[in-house]
């Protein structure tokens, strides 16, 4: 199995004629809901800060975009940054998980990142405009790639993240207090993989999908090359540290030149993947710097992680 890219790829580019996305926009979280595509994306402009914009469609492909950022920096925590942001609805409320890059370092040791460290915040919103920060699942580590499942689990509310380049789960009764003992591994890189293409790290990418097999993950690595590559695996649906399935190959990688070569080289790296009409629709950032697409049928997907060796 692969993913299929849009014959219209790259779907979005950088606006020259903007101060804060003329450079890159990538690294989107998109939700089909009301009938609509809803696209919260990440830009960055003339000071390299990333913000976050917001875009609209009705087919998926065809994008309008607001003139201005949603979401912007505030303080210290957040300073260089908003990144990568994923999107999920329960109870009619959106949640949106993002990566807060900052100057200041919150937590003892070292600073996850030079002079300064990255936090995984969670926020919500009723109009997916104007959102609250709830604050972060954790504190004082290199910890991104996170996202909220579609649903509690066991009467919780449960999210993966990224820690030392493995993905673990959390959970939380309130979106608001994530206590280390309920974090567990549920898997990371396999140094013994003769493929290759997920020896040094992995990260969760879009929400989990539910189906009767267990639940449907989508997630990038990387090997020694540093070549971003995307994979498939199957969760347990009551237990999600469990893993069910999870095929040696890879899925999808990069190809095009504009994914081979741009703002970071050799990167397809994905944030969302919405199934709409039994089509998943798994959208991603091509070289840190354009939005593209690239779909599958549910039932290739499933076929495949059930399956492939």
């Amino acid at each position: 199995m692969k993913l299929q890219r849009h014959p219209d790829n790259p779907l979005m580019l950088p606006d020259a004629t903007s101060d804060w996305e003329c450079y890159n926009v990538f690294n989107p979280g998109v939700i089909y809901d009301n009938g609509l595509f809803h696209m919260i994306y990440r830009a960055q402009g003339h000071d390299w800060v990333s913000r976050l914009g917001y875009a609209v469609s009705a087919d998926g492909v065809t994008w309008n975009r607001m003139r201005d950022p949603i979401l912007a920096p505030i303080d210290g925590t957040d300073s260089r940054g908003l990144e990568d942001p994923r999107l999920t609805k329960l109870d009619g409320v959106y949640y949106m998980t993002y990566t807060a890059y900052g100057r200041e370092f919150t937590g003892e040791g070292e600073p996850t990142h030079a002079g300064g460290g990255v936090l995984p915040m969670v926020a919500r919103s009723t109009n997916l405009i104007t959102w609250e920060r709830l604050g972060p699942i954790v504190i004082g580590e290199d910890n991104k790639d996170h996202v909220l499942f579609p649903r509690k689990i066991n009467g919780r509310y449960v999210a993966l993240h990224r820690p030392k380049g493995s993905i673990w789960l959390a959970y939380s009764d309130d979106l608001k207090t994530w206590e280390r003992d309920d974090m567990h591994r549920v898997m990371g890189s396999r140094p013994d993989n003769a493929e290759g293409w997920d020896n040094v790290s992995v990260g969760g990418n879009g929400l989990p999908i539910e189906t009767e097999h267990g639940w449907l993950l989508f997630y990038h690595a990387y090997g020694a090359e540093i070549v971003y590559q995307q994979g498939l695996c199957l969760l347990d649906l009551d237990d999600p540290t469990r893993v069910i399935r999870r095929p040696q190959t890879p899925i999808f990688w990069p190809e095009e030149i504009w994914e081979l070569r741009g703002d970071v080289n050799n990167v397809t790296f994905s944030c969302a993947n919405p199934v709409v009409d039994g089509t998943v629709y798994f959208y991603y950032g091509g070289g840190d710097h354009v939005i593209a697409l690239a779909t599958c049928t549910l039932e290739e997907a499933l076929d495949f992680v059930l399956h492939a060796k």
